[in-house]
């Protein structure tokens, strides 16, 4: 089972891939789609959807984990990530991808076992059970990572069931 992890933005949108097989992980591929900032916003939408969709593509995963969106400041950058992540969205959608959104309260629980970890502690406990030797760079890889592990961890999951029915846990 491969799983897209996605970290949605505008100027940098993290994805990771990681396999999970007669439990264990692995991690596949990783990066980051990169806009530039002097670009126009709307092209800057396009070049997310045409890579996402080539990553997609490329990779065939059996579903997309994506981390719900919580902004407590900046409303203009929340709406511009949010105007990102649904154009992220539609990308899976269109090519037939589950979708799973957690939150980062989730990630930090599922990837840590502490609800309140803090960023670095996230980033190195992805790297610990993907087994890298360093964490991903930039910072919005090691979250897509993160938010993938969170999906193949979620107790109850439809991703569990099903390896379950396939005497693949």
């Amino acid at each position: 089972m491969i799983i897209l992890g996605i970290d949605p933005g505008y100027a940098i949108v993290g994805w990771g891939l990681v396999e999970y097989k007669n439990n264990k992980f692995s991690p596949l591929r990783y990066g980051a789609i990169i806009t530039e900032a002097d670009m126009d916003f709307n092209s800057r939408l396009e070049v997310i959807f045409n890579d996402l969709n080539d990553i997609i593509a490329a990779f065939k995963p059996d579903s997309m984990a994506i981390e719900k969106l919580y902004f407590t400041t900046n409303q203009k950058t929340a709406i511009m990530v949010a105007e990102a992540r649904g154009v992220i969205l539609l990308s899976a959608k269109r090519q037939g991808l589950p979708i799973f959104e957690y939150t980062p309260l989730q990630v930090k629980t599922a990837v840590t076992g502490y609800g309140k970890a803090k960023k670095p502690q996230v980033m190195e406990m992805t790297r610990r059970l993907l087994k890298l030797p360093s964490v991903p760079k930039p910072d919005d890889t090691a979250d897509a990572l993160a938010i993938a592990l969170t999906h193949i961890q979620a107790a109850g999951s439809e991703l569990r069931q099903k390896l379950f029915r396939e005497g693949n846990i």
